[in-house]
């Protein structure tokens, strides 16, 4: 047979094969088949491989196995394959084989005691009846890890590459390494930081005893971490995150000190703006009530050490929500910017100013010795409105209200004392309504007692409807061409187990500041519309019914709410009016003018209420799909013989006509005011002269009636 030997041998034997024929190429294919099988015994010899019995003795051993191991087949001929592992007390692989073949990788030592790494194919060997006779185990080392001059190597490649800065100094403290982030981080080439000392970065900010820690450090004393601040070649002082350790030889003596630092500049800025987002109002710069409370927290815990006295003064400013939807947002922040300075100038350096809220500014006086001078601190800040502030080429007034709580006299707790003061200016803005003037006002135990009666008020109204303690009236609506109902308005009323019936003016105003509006709205439209269906029902026919919508209530998910309720209770949109306020509709026009227009798409009419109390626009007004203008009863009172409401009646029922909108009166209590209001063109009037709330009994029974108003 030909011998093989290299590749020119093999492309030879397959030529020779493919261009014979007869017998010559039988001779042929079967050399090509002898070569083929002499080679992969070479290739088995070749590979490390070794027989087991089925308890692990070893009972064959090949050249491979022999050159990999360092033994002769003699030598490990009937020995266990124990012998051959890193550690003694390690369990037989082989013996655990879960099926016919499997593959690891292991570890296994050298005659000459070298460990080494190797992947092992196992394979099960069985007789000829099936049964498990042996197994067949191959190696196939893995390479070692890196030599000594690679690991150097790619030392280096790391700390040249590295993103922090690497300095290395000797015995000296001379330098004698920097990387390239040394160079870009503080500005020094390395031919003008080698050969210097660590003082080269130096930015003279710490003291004796920082440096001394640092230095010990470099001395051996121990490694250290920390934040250093050092000096940029340009004269630029950076923070830097800095890990200091020292370097010794077989003798434990330091050779070297190395030191690994960052670059934390963008770090400190972003830590720094989300301190000020935290702590700082985003317009005015002002510490925010966080920081407030921390401020007062401190403040308050010296108070009774040092017998001082403070107070906290809460500034609500007026209209600036109505500012802030007709004007937008940047105008509005520049105003406040200039309020704002207007107060700074009122206060001492110590006393604190922040801004709470969107139309709310909070006076902390840390220090004053009574409690008059809150008084006239607040009187100083109420100053700083009495001019005009130009905005956008308009002229704007802005007036507050100030609640004012003193410490220690009314408590030492932060979250009290803010509240009290907010009670105070509550009260305060409720007098201020009345004199259209700032007001200020201190807290006292008479206004704890009505924030007491609020929070009774909350909790027993979240419970009225559950049990069933909601009523509705209706006020009728009489036409003033005909005398006869023409509608009516569905009014809230509580029927409190102890209080007895109580009007929408001692619980609504609790009801909108703990949104339990939302669940009263819905009680009142799904009654209104029960009403309506157990009317018809009864075969009545009754005009239709105005029902009040909260301006909670108005949002983009009313339309659908109105819609399920109507189908819900079979009742027809027509026989159903909706009632919106004007400052509703000034708040968010472009919000609420959508679902208003959603609403009157469905079949429903849209009134406007407590018209002429607001600030309509009349370019506003004509684009809402609104059919009746409700004149205020503050209006109505006076007529006709104030002269001022009498010409703001007659410009409402002017424009309305002009919009051909329904004009309705609210208020009307006697016939010099119904002979008025109908000779000025209003088309209903609705009050006292005609009927108080009806129960819906009374108003049914009067609509049956067809009770009608005498005209003359």
């Amino acid at each position: 047979m030909t011998s093989v030997h290299t590749l020119n041998d093999w492309l030879a034997l397959c030529r020779q094969a493919q261009q014979a024929d007869g017998p010559t190429r039988l001779s042929a294919l079967a050399q090509l088949e002898a070569a083929l099988a002499e080679a992969q015994r070479d290739i088995e010899a070749q590979t490390p491989t070794l027989q087991l019995d089925t308890l692990g003795y070893i009972t064959d051993w090949n050249l491979g196995a022999a050159a990999l191991f360092g033994y002769s087949a003699d030598e490990v001929r009937g020995q266990h394959v124990l012998f051959l592992y890193k550690d003694d007390g390690e369990a037989p692989a082989e013996l655990f084989l879960a099926s016919d073949s499997a593959l690891m990788e292991v570890q296994r030592r050298k005659k000459s005691g070298e460990v080494f790494r190797a992947t092992m194919s196992l394979q099960m060997l069985r007789d000829a009846d099936g049964e498990p006779e042996g197994m067949l185990a191959q190696f196939k080392p893995l390479p070692d890890g890196l030599s000594n001059d690679e690991k150097l190597r790619l030392y280096l490649r790391i700390i040249e590459d590295s993103n922090q800065g690497v300095m290395v100094s000797d015995a000296q403290e001379r330098i004698v390494v920097v990387n390239a982030a040394f160079t870009r981080i503080t500005g020094y080439t390395a031919a003008e930081a080698l050969g210097k000392t660590p003082d080269l970065l130096r930015s003279g900010r710490h003291d004796a005893a920082f440096r001394a820690q640092v230095r010990l450090a470099m001395k051996g004393e121990h490694p250290w971490s920390g934040e250093i601040l050092g000096r940029r070649k340009n004269g630029e002082v950076f923070p830097q995150s800095v890990s200091i350790s020292a370097v010794r030889d077989d003798h434990g003596q330091i050779t070297h000190a190395f030191s690994i630092f960052s670059d934390i500049s963008a770090h400190k800025e972003t830590e720094a703006r989300l301190h000020r987002l935290a702590n700082f109002d985003s317009v005015t710069g002002l510490p925010n009530r966080s920081l407030l409370q921390q401020l007062v927290g401190q403040a308050l815990t010296g108070v009774e050490r040092n017998k001082s006295h403070g107070a906290l003064l809460v500034v609500h400013l007026q209209r600036v929500a109505i500012l802030y939807d007709t004007l937008g947002h940047d105008a509005c922040d520049a105003l406040l910017q200039e309020v704002s300075q207007g107060f700074r100038k009122m206060l001492r350096d110590q006393d604190v100013l922040a801004r709470t809220g969107n139309d709310k500014f909070v006076v902390a006086l840390l220090n004053i010795n009574k409690r008059e001078h809150a008084a006239i601190v607040a009187q100083k800040l109420l100053s700083t409105l009495d001019h005009s502030f130009k905005v956008q080429g308009h002229e704007l007034r802005l007036t507050a209200n100030i609640g004012v709580s003193i410490f220690p006299d009314d408590g030492l707790d932060t979250a009290a004392l803010l509240r009290f003061a907010e009670l105070a200016a509550a009260r305060a803005r409720e007098v201020g309504d009345q004199t259209e003037a700032g007001e200020c006002l201190f807290y006292s135990s008479e206004m704890n007692q009505r924030a007491s009666a609020h929070f009774r008020i909350e909790s027993e109204l979240r419970q009225a409807v559950s049990r069933n303690e909601l009523r509705l009236f209706y006020q009728p609506k009489v036409s003033l061409r005909t005398g006869r109902i023409a509608g009516a308005e569905a009014l809230l009323r509580w029927h409190h187990p102890e209080q007895g019936l109580l009007s929408p003016a001692q619980f609504v105003a609790v009801a909108e500041e703990t949104r339990l509006i939302l669940e009263l709205g819905d009680w009142v439209l799904n009654e209104a519309c029960r009403q309506l269906r157990a009317w018809a029902d009864a075969g009545m026919v009754v005009p239709p019914v105005a029902v009040n919508l909260s301006a909670r209530q108005v949002d983009e998910r009313l339309p659908e709410l109105v819609e399920k309720t109507l189908n819900r209770h079979r009742v027809p949109p027509s026989q159903l009016k909706l009632e919106i306020t004007e400052s509703l509709v000034m708040r968010n026009p472009e919000m609420v003018l959508p679902v208003l227009n959603q609403l009157v798409a469905m079949g429903l009419s849209i009134a406007l209420d407590d018209f002429g109390t607001g600030y309509s626009s009349l370019a506003y007004l004509k684009r809402f799909p609104i059919t009746t203008l409700k004149i205020d009863r503050a209006f109505v009172i006076g007529v006709p013989h104030e002269a001022n409401d009498c010409a703001i009646a007659q410009a409402i029922v002017t424009m309305g006509k002009q919009l051909r909108q329904e004009i309705v009166a609210e208020g009307v209590e006697s016939r010099e005011q119904m002979a008025f209001l109908r000779e000025l063109g209003c088309d209903q009037l609705q009050g006292y002269l005609f009927s108080k709330p009806l129960d819906a009994d009374e108003y049914a029974r009067w609509v049956a009636e067809d009770r009608r108003l005498p005209l003359q």
